[in-house]
């Protein structure tokens, strides 16, 4: 199948690369990873001007979708720039609460399409932690019938946080009766787990939480948002990919040895086009993927699966040929290509390993 995106897609992908080349997404990546999440945020909230976290949520809580194509084009641009965040738990938050219903997606999908509540998530079955619930106004958990949600400490600082006074009735801040949120108050995550990314924060969600939906449609909701989550780190992982490829040779294009370009060596030149075949492999599974998942087609989660196991191995791929080929300063935090060095691996194993999801694709 030869698959196009339209002239409509391209323009979305072109105006977010631009939004996001405006950003200096670097400094917005050091800052977050030093716990500076205010430039990260003020960036959510222009992400969600563009629409992007409003793709996953149904037209009916105010979103326009689901819709997959557009997920991918989002997200890879995402994953590109490097933008940190639970940008892909916010929107697989979207589809577990659209397919869970009550009221707990009547209040919260309107806000993560758009972007003024940041939410992450853990499910079981694709490991225990949920990333960045220190800025999460909420995170999401289930066990095994029950959706429970863990109100979080970033209903401060978050994007719809309100300032000065009156600010506990802003607009990140549901109240009840007498001004009181009528609901325990949010806590903590506590520390974070080291991470080989340091602008990835890991935690693993404290026990308990609010019960907002239960029964067998939560275990099915849940499949779909684990789905769509790993489907939107695939389509990460690829922009990363893609990112340390251009990268990479831009620099051998530079670098002189011997009196030429190190770029003009065979052996140079074999190493980038066996990382680029690797990432043009991956896309036609990604967006394939996409049209399953938009179809509704009962081998979407295999589709998926096999998507992520090709774009998770050649974005890392890309990572490793960008170290041997940058040499010493490869790895060196002066240089932003560290920053995309350290992910690529953390997205091909988060939200499905290879090993998983290869047996995901055997399965069928």
């Amino acid at each position: 199948m030869r698959f196009l995106l339209d002239d409509e897609q391209r323009e979305f992908a072109r105006s977010l690369d631009a939004l996001l080349t405006a950003a200096d997404t670097p400094a917005v990546v050091r800052g977050w990873a030093a716990g500076d999440h205010a430039p990260g945020l003020t960036l959510w909230r222009r992400l969600a001007d563009a629409g992007v976290f409003a793709l996953a949520v149904p037209e009916a809580y105010g979103g326009v979708g689901p819709l997959p194509v557009e997920t991918a084009v989002a997200f890879v641009e995402l994953g590109r720039h490097g933008v940190p965040g639970p940008l892909v738990e916010s929107v697989a938050a979207g589809v577990l609460l659209g397919g869970a219903g009550g009221p707990a997606a009547k209040e919260w999908l309107p806000r993560i399409a758009s972007g003024t509540a940041v939410v992450s998530l853990a499910l079981e079955g694709y490991g225990p932690y949920a990333l960045d619930a220190d800025v999460a106004d909420a995170v999401l958990t289930v066990t095994g019938d029950e959706l429970r949600l863990a109100r979080g400490a970033g209903g401060a600082t978050g994007p719809g946080a309100a300032t000065g006074p009156g600010a506990a009735s802003g607009p990140g801040v549901p109240t009840g009766p007498g001004g009181s949120t009528g609901r325990p108050a949010p806590t903590g995550p506590g520390a974070p787990t080291v991470s080989v990314d340091p602008a990835r924060r890991l935690f693993r969600p404290e026990p308990g939480g609010e019960v907002v939906a239960a029964g067998p449609g939560v275990r099915e909701a849940a499949r779909a948002g684990g789905t769509w989550a790993t489907f939107a780190t695939a389509a990460q992982a690829l922009g990363c990919g893609e990112a340390l490829l251009r990268a990479t040779v831009a620099y051998v294009k530079q670098r002189t040895q011997f009196g030429v370009p190190v770029g003009s060596f065979q052996a140079v030149k074999h190493r980038l086009a066996d990382t680029l075949l690797g990432l043009e492999f991956a896309r036609p599974l990604l967006y394939g993927a996409a049209v399953e998942l938009a179809d509704g087609a009962p081998g979407a989660g295999a589709a998926v699966a096999a998507a992520k196991v090709a774009a998770g191995e050649a974005g890392y791929a890309a990572a490793r040929t960008a170290l041997q080929l940058h040499g010493a300063v490869g790895y060196t935090e002066e240089l932003d290509l560290a920053w995309w060095l350290r992910r690529a691996r953390p997205l091909r194993d988060a939200w499905g390993t290879p090993s998983a999801c290869r047996a995901r694709v055997l399965a069928g």
